[in-house]
């Protein structure tokens, strides 16, 4: 499929003009393969990483699936933060528009009334699961009639606890609807997850970001740095900066810590923002907005306020405080080296977390890169993913078994009227 293009994949002349004027001219290796499968109307389980242009992937076959004039919503995508909602949102509304659709977006932080005034009269509705499931209780906004579910970066969705939530809204939602489950992994939970919400699925895996055949290690530089002091963990940050040209995103541990961080890189001359969850969403989407735009080259950030960072510039990714798993820092390193591009990512060790920084060096097979700390490595251990169960912060708790329950949805099938014919859809 060398020469597949998005008019091989069904993609309409209006939409493929958006996506031209965007400078995307060819399919990346996600659209390629989910396209041809969501159009017949099937579940799908995909395996791909952040950067890869899964938003497309999930977002083509919903506008073009999509006839205007509904009255109420007929697709649905949730995901884990405000930040990436609100980034979906702004990714899809172009293309939407091409085909006389609106998309609404809703999410904590921000009027309410306003929300569920356009997700009331949207056809695509992009949401968290916490402000949907508020304002569906309120009887604001139906989801009667979705017939498509997008579950973008389930993974973090259920690391950040918002599995109830979830069960709520797809109990609520028709069963005879389309899934789509986008994660960063499909084992463990994520993977038992999946098989509740989706039937018959096609599992399609992407092993790497987008265009290149080139592996990630190959394209990340990945090294570890030991710190005397605070004041020498200071000096190596600033040193790392200077020594950057383009974007650096630093992660710290703490609300607390991240805007500290910010305020003594700005007395050193250094022009940096700060994006966490003690701001406001407007400041968080003026923070981002003007870190993507360059009008600040650092940003200071913690774990979750950067879930929604989906830039293509940054390239560098400093490691500050160290991060509580191996998914944490999988996931902080993976916002460089996108879109086939190089980057950098440095954790920077002070003595007190060599021990659990080695640890998750170890188990991600990063030997090279950690013996110039000095320190020894670690043997791998099983970390999970939050704090509560267990952590490099906290290593010798375990998981809590999760409440049970079936999840089934329950049966609020509604008939079609605006959708356009996706093929025969997989019975139960």
């Amino acid at each position: 499929m060398d020469s597949c293009t998005f008019a091989d994949l069904g993609v309409s002349d209006s939409v493929r003009a958006v996506l031209l004027a965007r400078g995307i001219e060819t399919p990346f290796p996600v659209q390629e393969l989910v396209l041809p499968v969501a159009d017949s109307g099937r579940d799908v389980l995909v395996k791909s990483p952040t950067g890869s242009g899964k938003t497309l992937a999930f977002g083509l076959p919903l506008v073009e699936g999509t006839e205007p004039g509904g009255r109420r919503p007929v697709a649905l995508v949730l995901a884990p933060t405000r930040e990436l909602a609100n980034q979906i949102e702004t990714e899809l509304a172009p293309l939407a528009a091409a085909r006389k659709l609106r998309v609404a977006v809703c999410y904590g932080g921000v009027s309410m009334a306003n929300q569920a005034r356009d997700a009331k009269r949207a056809d695509i509705i992009v949401a968290t699961p916490g402000r949907l499931l508020d304002l569906s209780r309120r009887g604001q906004v139906s989801l009667a009639e979705i017939e498509v579910l997008v579950l973008d970066e389930a993974d973090r969705m259920l690391d950040m606890g918002f599995l109830p939530q979830v069960d709520a809204i797809v109990a609520l939602l028709p069963t005879d609807r389309q899934t789509m489950f986008f994660s960063a992994t499909l084992d463990g939970a994520v993977g038992q997850l999946a098989k509740r919400f989706t039937r018959d699925a096609a599992i399609l895996s992407v092993v790497d970001g987008p265009g290149s055949e080139e592996p990630l290690s190959e394209r990340l530089e990945q090294s570890f740095a030991a710190c005397a002091s605070t004041s020498d963990r200071t000096r190596q940050l600033l040193d790392l900066i200077n020594d950057e040209a383009g974007l650096v995103l630093v992660f710290c541990r703490t609300r607390r810590g991240a805007g500290r961080l910010a305020e003594r890189l700005s007395e050193k001359g250094v022009s940096a923002g700060e994006m966490h969850g003690d701001l406001s969403q407007s400041q968080r989407e003026r923070a981002l907005r003007n870190f993507g735009k360059g009008r600040t080259r650092v940003l200071v950030a913690t774990d979750v306020a950067a879930r929604g960072i989906d830039l293509d510039d940054i390239g560098l990714v400093v490691n500050f405080d160290p991060p509580e798993d191996q998914a944490a820092y999988t996931h902080r390193v993976g916002r460089t080296a996108r879109a086939g591009r190089s980057g950098r990512a440095v954790t920077l060790v002070m003595p007190e977390h060599a021990e659990q920084v080695g640890r998750i060096a170890a188990s991600l097979g990063l030997h090279e890169g950690w013996t110039s700390t000095g320190y020894a490595m670690a043997p791998p251990r099983v970390l999970y993913g939050s704090r509560k169960r267990g952590s490099v912060f906290a290593p010798g708790r375990k998981p809590r078994p999760r409440p049970g329950g079936s999840g089934a949805p329950t049966d609020n099938a509604a008939p079609r009227r605006n959708r356009v014919p996706r093929g025969s859809r997989p019975t139960a």
